[in-house]
């Protein structure tokens, strides 16, 4: 079932707010580091139907739910959070798995050896070695083999082994197209782990 427009579902989020929690969003949304930056012109003093419409035009679509989402849990309004990315999860297993099935075709039988997977065969080291696990999660949904709503909530998961361990635990599970997908990944973000690994017996 497609979710509700993201523009909607935000505006939706941010009128559920307290006035106070509201600023505390504004707040937090001002004093994000990672660029694009917002100014502060665009939303001091704005409505939250405002700052909503900036939230989505300075982020994208693509991008506006998980910023949005990590800073409602970081001000203490994880409901919201937790509505706004069910609200906007548009992407059905049916579809994620479709299109993971025609990329899978690309994959290196290197991958799958000894009919165990090499995520399979290698996965204590990568779940403790893995660091950029950010740019591996913005594939993975490119890719469709997480949708909005996984990729969302394993993005706000505290740790790089931890994040590991929910794609593990979650997405990687549901066929082996996404694992040879995610070894794909692998060795284009982590490329001297996967050859150190690739050389164990």
């Amino acid at each position: 079932m497609a979710g509700k427009p993201v523009r909607s579902a935000m505006m939706g989020a941010l009128q559920n707010l307290t006035d106070a929690d509201l600023k505390r969003f504004i707040r937090e949304l001002l004093a994000r580091k990672d660029k694009p930056r917002v100014p502060r012109n665009k939303v001091d003093g704005k409505d939250y139907m405002d700052v909503a419409d900036v939230v989505v035009s300075t982020f994208t679509e693509k991008h506006a739910v998980t910023v949005a989402a990590e800073i409602l849990n970081s001000i203490g309004c994880s409901d919201e959070a937790d509505t706004l990315v069910e609200e906007t999860s548009g992407q059905t297993s049916q579809s994620a798995s479709t299109d993971v099935e025609e990329t899978s075709g690309q994959t290196s039988q290197s991958a799958s050896t000894d009919d165990m997977h090499f995520v399979d065969k290698h996965r204590g080291a990568l779940i403790q070695r893995v660091s950029n696990i950010d740019s591996i999660l913005d594939n993975l949904l490119d890719k469709k083999v997480i949708n909005q709503e996984a990729y969302t909530k394993i993005r706000v998961i505290a740790t790089p082994q931890e994040k590991i361990r929910a794609l593990y635990e979650g997405p990687l599970q549901a066929a082996k197209a996404c694992k040879d997908i995610f070894y794909q990944i692998l060795q284009k973000h982590e490329e001297y782990l996967i050859k150190e690994l690739e050389g164990k017996k």
